[in-house]
């Protein structure tokens, strides 16, 4: 069986009272304990609401949150950690050449509606998503089946999705699934087990067959079967009672016909809560009883208060993006001048977390990978100036944007962080225009190219370098503008290289390319807290935000 290792560990950074719950947690002894009653539901609060009840149209950690929830991939990760291992598959093997990926599915797995889990629902799965058509070609659509298998069956010139990179599926027997793909890549194993991919029931595809994408790109109507509850069935330990879009709240119940160990509660709540004071107040009031993304400020208050707040360790960036079609963005002094401009330790020392740290590159030093040898842009308010003098842009006006009803692990207050970028901008002679968009359409917008500067960051997926920056940099995007067939080129050779010590140096050489290229300013890479109630068992956190809360429990 083929495996990749986590090549850095990746541990819990928390208090040893933290610890001990988190281990208690996954105890079955204690599960439906004194706490809150099992009839009681828990209920955590998020960042944001979810975008769709089909994760494959998502980009966003919210939607995988409570995707996670509801279905399940062929691999994952280990609880807690950054190690990949079985998911609906139990065995998974790769061919010598690294095209044919061979999983054997657990059996007597069932999905929430009645059907049975087999090889042909699988493949059915990723055949609907390899013929998909029209709007759902889109990148703000299918935005991870491109990054990991490329394009369609028949692509749309409209859109311009790349190659294919799936070539097909084969149900060998009723419990193995054979997936071929057109080349050996470092997207896998790791692409198998994004939650983009969760797999649903037969029936769920044979209820959507036929509902489009309307609207127009940059902002989509969704089909219904993605915004009401009711079509889709996934295995996993949740079942979707309710998506109340008015609440941003989506309710879950046990599903009993799990086929691994029970959920801790009988029904869950996840709540939208944007702003991070109000999350904290719900805490306190016993309102909610966890809250992801705490405010670094209130971390060691909720502990003194004896509430248990774990910090997952560092495995995200967040960016300045420079979109190279807006014409002064195109040139390159204009780009360093910007980035000697931004004061990238004052966000860390006044707004990060502790531990968070200034990043030099697109991907945190926890990932082989990371390059010592970059090119670093210390902060110069006057050189900048010289910079844009230099470039013909002493007087530089520049749209800038930013998220509004949101916080992320990488950007815990990204109307701060906008604050302060800014005001160095503005001392460096660049006059600001700010333009703020809810995050749904804050994503889309980007996303389409139709901000000059924004914030953004990413969480990776999984455990290699190539998910940070071959997201970004392994071909044409609008969200950056960049267009360097050079760097293109590099990322394919590096990502199909199967000698691991050599694609790391690759990787190292592929990080130099670009910040010598510039495309966005990476600001800095920070360790984000959740908190819970003290009458709650947590699940193990997860250093990729990928917590399972089946495994949490009352006391």
């Amino acid at each position: 069986m083929f495996t990749k290792s986590s090549r850095k560990p990746l541990g819990l950074v928390a208090v040893a009272a933290s610890l001990t719950l988190v281990a208690t947690a996954c105890a079955e002894s204690d599960r439906g304990g004194a706490g809150g009653g099992d009839e009681q539901p828990f209920v955590f609060a998020s960042a944001g609401d979810i975008a769709s009840l089909d994760p494959f149209l998502a980009t966003d950690g919210e939607t995988f949150r409570y995707s996670r929830q509801v279905f399940e991939t062929l691999l994952e990760h280990e609880s807690g950690g950054s190690e990949i291992v079985g998911g609906l598959a139990e065995t998974w093997e790769q061919s010598e050449d690294g095209t044919v990926w061979t999983f054997g599915l657990r059996d007597g797995v069932e999905f929430h509606d009645g059907d049975e889990l087999n090889a042909e629902a699988v493949c059915a799965n990723f055949d609907r998503w390899f013929n998909l058509t029209g709007a759902y070609q889109s990148s703000n659509n299918s935005y991870y089946w491109q990054k990991i298998f490329g394009g369609f069956a028949e692509n749309d010139e409209d859109h311009a999705p790349p190659e294919p990179r799936y070539v097909s599926c084969d149900a060998e027997d009723e419990l193995t699934v054979v997936i071929e793909v057109s080349e050996y890549s470092s997207l896998y194993p790791g692409g198998f087990s994004l939650a983009a991919f969760g797999i649903m029931s037969p029936s769920s595809l044979e209820a959507m067959e036929g509902q489009e994408i309307g609207g127009e790109e940059g902002n989509p109507t969704l089909p219904e079967y993605s915004q009401v509850p009711g079509t889709v069935a996934g295995t996993g330990p949740f079942t979707v009672e309710e998506w109340n879009q008015d609440q941003s709240e989506i309710t879950f119940n046990r599903f009993d016909g799990y086929w691994g160990d029970p959920a801790g509660f009988e029904r869950m709540i996840i709540r939208a809560i944007p702003d991070e004071n109000a999350r904290r107040q719900a805490l306190e009031a016993n309102d909610i009883h966890g809250y992801d993304l705490v405010a670094p400020a209130d971390v060691g208050p909720l502990q003194d208060a004896g509430f248990e707040v774990p910090t997952r360790d560092v495995f995200n960036v967040l960016y300045l993006a420079y979109q190279q079609d807006h014409e002064a963005l195109a040139e390159l002094e204009v780009r360093e001048a910007l980035s000697h401009a931004v004061n990238r330790q004052r966000i860390v020392d006044t707004i990060l977390p502790e531990g968070g740290e200034v990043a030099t590159q697109f991907h945190p030093d926890t990932l082989d990978g990371w390059s010592p040898n970059v090119r670093e842009f210390e902060y110069d308010p006057e050189l900048a100036q010289e910079k844009l003098a230099d470039a013909g842009y002493e007087d530089l006006e520049i749209e800038f944007c930013y998220p509004t009803e949101v916080t992320r692990p990488y950007m815990p207050a990204p109307k701060d962080i906008f604050d302060v970028i800014t005001e160095d901008l503005q001392e460096a002679g660049v006059t600001v225009e700010a333009t703020s968009y809810e995050w749904a359409e804050y994503i889309n917008q980007t996303d389409s190219g139709n901000c000059p500067l924004y914030l953004l960051g990413w969480t990776g997926d999984y455990n290699d370098a190539y998910n940070f920056i071959g997201t970004w940099f392994a071909g044409p995007s609008s969200a950056w503008g960049v267009d360097d067939e050079e760097l293109f080129d590099k990322m394919a050779e590096v990502s199909g290289n199967p000698d691991e010590e050599e694609r790391v140096a690759g990787y190292q050489e592929l990080n130099e390319m670009v910040m010598d290229i510039l495309p966005g300013l990476p600001i800095s890479s920070s360790p984000p807290s959740i908190a819970f109630s003290a009458d709650v068992n947590p699940p193990n956190v997860s250093p990729l935000t990928q917590e399972n809360f089946a495994e949490a429990s009352w006391k």
